[in-house]
């Protein structure tokens, strides 16, 4: 062990900002372990047909199945189950949690509006693509969004990743990491030009700031993981309109 307390303490941030990013790492193998192999199965079986919207839900699912079954395992191997703070929201958070849905969706949209204006555009996030019946595809993912997609990604970046940064940083950086790489696990995901990409990367990791925001500001993961579920069955609300 180090004599010099500097030196100690900078390798303690260090370790815990490291161990908070490999959760991430740890939740895309799981998810990747579990979703093509399921989705191959079910399609084996005949319970979904290959490109189909129910192999598509499946898929999502499964993935998102995955990033919950790491997160929870990840605070259950670390003891640290208190960095994502759960509660039942109260009727002031339930306040926060429409208007914030309400406010991030507006956002995206005054983003786009902006960029577009200076001459740019963002990528297209492959899971708004539906692979058959748009109009199934996008009210399902409604209720997916709500009930899984924003809670469990809130818990896993919010929750995990910016609770285990928070103990070597204060809010901010913690914040400014967790969405950093909030932005970059979507890039992947999101097709078009690099500048494309990048732009729509951007806009995620300020989104993602506004979240991490709510999280420091309610201290209740559940906040921000309703927020994030509503802003995104309120995107998959207007494609659905657009589809009928």
């Amino acid at each position: 062990m180090s004599d010099d307390p500097l030196a100690a303490a900078v390798g303690e941030r260090l370790f815990r900002v490291a161990s908070a990013l490999f959760a991430i790492v740890f939740a895309l193998l799981v998810a990747s372990a579990i979703t093509a192999p399921g989705a191959n199965l079910a399609t084996s079986l005949g319970l979904v047909s290959e490109g189909s919207t129910g192999q598509q839900l499946l898929r999502t699912l499964l993935q998102f199945g995955g990033f919950a079954l790491a997160a929870v395992g990840y605070l259950a191997v670390t003891d640290e189950w208190e960095i994502a703070r759960v509660s039942r929201p109260d009727a002031r958070e339930a306040a926060i949690i429409v208007g914030g849905g309400i406010v991030l969706f507006a956002f995206q949209y005054g983003a786009l509006f902006a960029l577009g204006q200076l001459g740019f555009s963002t990528g297209q996030n492959q899971a708004v693509v539906p692979a058959g019946d748009p109009v199934v595809y996008y009210l399902a993912m409604i209720a997916v969004s709500l009930a899984v997609v924003g809670p469990v990604e809130e818990l896993l970046f919010r929750g995990v990743v910016q609770g285990g940064v928070r103990r070597a940083f204060d809010a901010v950086p913690a914040v400014l990491i967790a969405s950093l790489a909030f932005g970059l696990i979507h890039l992947p995901s999101v097709s078009g030009t690099m500048v494309e990409q990048w732009a729509y990367v951007g806009v995620v990791v300020v989104l993602g700031s506004v979240l991490g925001a709510l999280y420091e500001w309610t201290d209740n993961v559940v906040v921000p993981g309703l927020v994030h579920g509503i802003y995104n069955a309120i995107t998959y609300a207007v494609l659905l309109s657009q589809a009928l």
